[in-house]
Parts: structure tokens; C-alpha cells; sequence
């Protein structure tokens, strides 16, 4: 009969696993709260303790710290080892079902103790990950209860896989690592931008080439068994490697609002981005901020795509759309675009928050641009205030600018950009660019600038363009000069105080 010990802290879904595994033939061993919640269900499992003639001690410490487990894990499937343990009284385990205590979710909390994390320090459930990991080749390990439903259907068709086994040791590895060295880098105090950086990539799959053809490229990911972004791809043609930098970038545009929003991107440059009412009411003002670049461009929203926007793509050649969601009309509508690629994405969150960006010989590590800090204060610097209809363009160009290139210059109606200009090595130029973009939709609206103005010369060709209101960081020495050429035109201007550089 096989034999399986179940020691779990997070109980999800413990009992059906636990009773399935029972109505398969499987003996049952399980320890403290898992035995007390198996028994409270009436699913029949022997406590470790009386499977090991040894008691839990120091109050649970010490549980399941036993020959009898370990041997039963480490065991080889060799009669000399099967001889061996029958003669201790002991038989083999065959599956262990584990997680660990919340080291992490402990330390995260507001006044925590250092016995409050020393207490949450997992050490039986740590080695029980280890020994069934490291004898994979006969035990299976489930240290997530995402994989119970998984290894229950092979179980049906006989036995677990050697390839399925193979595959949750090392994600047993993969826990066991990570829990380290969060234990390392807490009890060593370090802060995390002063720790050593230890990072495990997987492979997702590899790129037909990288920006161009003779050069190769491979997508990684930081968790185990994710996609591409950490989403699915519904359809279309494999994503190339430029498809993924430029839907990061829009996807990171269309989750920084909150209104239902549209980004659209085109080599790594937002050419429209807007929100509205619905995703619909977005996309119509998104790619008319520069039509030209849009074609064949990505799309990131913020919310799930629906039929009308697919519909309203019309004509217009998209690479790829990112979305939390397709309704099946959409999935209809679009599924006549065969090489279109979609990808859905399982929420609308930015992990990790942080990035890392290669130089030579190095890398370089930042926390991600969120936006301002709480503590940041806007300040009406001109004699003209901003009316209402201003405060709600300027609101959503400052937030817009921050995801285009530096020096970052974003024209905006309402909440739409009509007007992009960025990546050139001089403000004024990409006034010019965003102004030309935006033609005569740069008459009555409102200019948000990532940095502050070295010379009043941008301030004046946003005049000349039909500027009516500006927001920047200020913080220049020739602030004066900035803030006398908005009161000239009568422009309204603000200092955020905070600079969003995007290099």
C-alpha cells in the first residue's frame, strides 16, 4: 500500500486531496494540525507521532524530525533498503504534502518581534521538501496546494510521471531557496537594496532571435511554469522579442490608471494613451493621438477587452493586445486575426517592484516609479489658476508622461494625450515633436513635462502651440524665467516637485 505524509501549514484544500488520496488505497500520515483538521473531516490518517513511537516535543518544534519519516523519504527502491527499514518497523513514504511557515508574511507585519520570526523559522517542513525532493526519482513532493488537483489525475492513470516528479522537486528547491534567503537577509538585517542579489530565472521559451536577427535571445521568468509577463497566450504567432519589451511597456502605461484605459505602444514609445468611461470611449482618442505610429503596434487595457473595442480596431494592424481578460465575443471577433497574439494576463499588478537593467560587468538595481510619494505637494506657480477641466488634463498628462522616454513631453485633452514627444536629447525639440503630433489639438490643452525646464524655451514653444496649462517638477535654477514666460502667455503652470525621468 503506498504511504503518504501530509504537514501543511496552509490548509487549502487539504481534505479533498487528503480523501482522494484515501479512496485511491493510500495510507495516510499526518502531523498536529493536519492530523486534528483530517480527523474533524473523518478522513482516517495514523499521527506521525504514533507512526515514529515518538511524541511532538518543545511545544511542535519537533514533529515530524524522525528515521522513520526520513528513511522512509531517502529510502532507494532497493531490496537492501526495503530489508533495512522493514527491520526498524518502518515502510516507505511515497508522496509528501508540505508547505511552510509564513516566514515572510510574519516579518511583513508592522512591530514584529524577532522571537515572532524566529518562531516562524520552518525547519521539519524544510527538510521534509528536501529529502523527497532530492529522492524524486521514486517520491513524489506537492508543496503547493495548486498542484494537488494535478497529481491527483495522474495518480488516476496510475502512478505519478518521473517528469511530473522531476518537475515539483525543483520547484521544492525553488521554495526552499527563496525561504533562505528571506531568513538570510532578515536575521543579517539587511535592508533589500543592500543585500546580495541571488536571482533564479526559468526559461519560458526561446525567442526566434533578439532585437534583430543575428542575435539569439531566450525569455525568462522569475517564478516557475509562468508565460510570457506572467500571462497566457490565447492565439496568434510566438511573441519576438521586440513584442515583449513593447507590451511591458504599455501594459505598465494601461495599470497605472484606474479608469478603464487604453496604451498604446510602438517601439517602446506610448503614441496614445487615454481613459474613459469604457475601453471603447479609451481606444478612439488613444489612436488618434498619432494614428501613423499605431500601426502595428501593441495594446495594453486595463480592464477586460470586450467586443466593442474589438470591433473598433477596424483596419488598424496590431501586433499584439495585452488584457486581464477577453469576453468570448471578443475572443470571436479577434480570432479572425490568425497571427494576432493575445495575452491574458492574471490581474493587473506590476511584479516585482523593482527592476534590473545590465551595464558592463554590472547590474543596476532601482524600485519601480509608482508614481509621486505621498509627501509630494503641486503647487500653483503662475498668477493663473487652473480651472477645473485643466486640473483633470493635467492629472492624467502627469501620470501619462511618466511612462514615455525622457526628456518626456505629453500633450493632453481631458484624459487623452494628443501629443507625445520624447526620447530626444533636448526638452525644447520634443515640445516641437508633441506640439507637430498634436497639431491643432494643441490649442486648449494642457502640457506635463517628466523634468524641469533648464530654459524658458519650452514654455514658449508650448505657447506657440496653443498651450493653456503646464505641469513640471520645477527645481531649476532659471525657475523664474519658466514661471515669467507661463504668466506672458497667461498659461497656468504647477511644480509637482517630483521628477520622473525615464531613461
Amino acid at each position: 500500500m503506498p504511504q503518504a505524509i501530509l504537514s501543511v501549514h496552509d490548509k487549502t484544500g487539504l481534505v479533498d486531496f487528503a480523501r482522494q488520496l484515501s479512496d485511491l488505497g493510500w495510507k495516510l500520515l499526518a502531523s498536529g494540525g493536519s492530523a486534528k483538521m483530517l480527523r474533524e473531516n473523518g478522513v482516517a490518517a495514523q499521527e506521525v507521532a504514533e507512526y515514529t513511537h515518538s511524541p511532538e516535543i518543545l511545544g511542535g518544534r519537533v514533529k515530524t524530525l524522525h528515521p522513520a519519516i526520513h528513511g522512509g523519504l531517502l529510502a532507494r527502491p532497493t531490496a537492501g533498503d526495503q530489508t533495512e527499514l522493514q527491520n526498524l518497523g518502518w515502510d516507505f513514504i511515497d508522496l509528501v504534502a508540505v508547505n511552510l511557515y509564513p516566514f515572510e508574511q510574519t516579518i511583513a507585519k508592522a512591530g514584529v518581534t524577532l522571537e515572532e520570526a524566529i518562531e516562524n523559522i520552518d525547519i521539519g517542513g524544510v527538510t521534509l521538501i528536501r529529502a523527497a525532493a532530492k529522492n524524486h526519482a521514486r517520491v513524489t513532493l506537492v508543496c503547493d496546494p495548486a498542484d494537488y488537483k494535478a497529481v491527483l489525475a495522474e495518480l488516476r492513470q496510475g502512478m505519478v510521471s518521473a517528469e511530473t516528479r522531476r518537475r515539483l522537486a525543483v520547484k521544492g528547491f525553488h521554495l526552499t531557496t527563496h525561504y533562505d534567503r528571506a531568513i538570510h537577509h532578515y536575521l543579517s538585517g539587511l535592508d533589500a537594496t543592500e543585500a546580495p542579489i541571488q536571482i533564479n530565472l526559468h526559461p519560458v521559451s526561446v525567442l526566434r532571435y533578439g532585437e534583430n536577427p543575428h542575435q539569439q535571445a531566450t525569455l525568462y521568468s522569475y517564478q516557475p511554469e509562468v508565460g510570457p509577463l506572467g500571462g497566457e497566450v490565447l492565439q496568434g504567432k510566438a511573441l519576438s522579442y521586440n513584442n515583449l519589451l513593447d507590451l511591458d511597456a504599455a501594459w505598465r502605461g494601461a495599470v497605472s490608471f484606474e479608469r478603464p484605459s487604453v496604451c498604446i505602444v510602438k517601439h517602446l514609445s506610448p503614441c496614445g494613451m487615454a481613459s474613459a468611461g469604457s475601453l471603447v470611449e479609451a481606444f478612439h482618442p488613444s489612436l488618434a493621438c498619432d494614428p501613423v505610429s499605431a500601426f502595428g503596434g501593441v495594446i495594453a487595457v486595463n480592464k477586460p477587452f470586450d467586443e466593442e473595442i474589438a470591433n473598433a480596431l477596424g483596419e488598424l494592424f496590431v501586433e499584439c493586445i495585452a488584457a486581464p481578460g477577453f469576453t468570448p465575443a471578443a475572443l470571436q471577433v479577434l480570432s479572425k486575426r490568425k497571427n494576432l497574439r493575445l495575452v491574458q494576463m492574471p490581474d493587473t499588478s506590476i511584479q516585482p517592484l523593482y527592476e534590473l537593467r545590465s551595464v558592463n560587468q554590472g547590474v543596476l538595481r532601482q524600485s519601480l516609479d509608482l508614481g509621486d510619494p505621498p509627501e509630494a505637494e503641486w503647487k500653483v506657480v503662475s498668477q493663473r489658476q487652473p480651472d477645473a477641466a485643466e486640473m483633470i488634463a493635467l492629472r492624467f498628462a502627469w501620470k501619462a508622461c511618466q511612462h514615455v522616454k525622457s526628456n518626456a513631453i505629453v500633450f493632453a485633452q481631458g484624459e487623452a494625450t494628443v501629443g507625445i514627444g520624447g526620447g530626444q536629447p533636448n526638452r525644447v525639440d520634443c515640445v516641437r515633436i508633441a506640439a507637430q503630433r498634436a497639431g491643432e489639438k494643441a490649442r486648449g490643452a494642457v502640457m506635463a513635462s517628466d523634468a524641469f525646464f533648464p530654459f524658458p524655451d519650452s514654455v514658449e514653444e508650448a505657447a506657440k502651440a496653443g498651450i493653456r496649462a503646464i505641469i513640471a517638477p520645477g527645481g531649476s535654477l532659471r525657475d523664474a524665467e519658466a514661471i515669467a514666460a507661463a504668466d506672458a502667455h497667461d498659461i497656468a503652470m504647477l511644480f509637482t516637485g517630483v521628477r520622473h525621468f525615464r531613461h
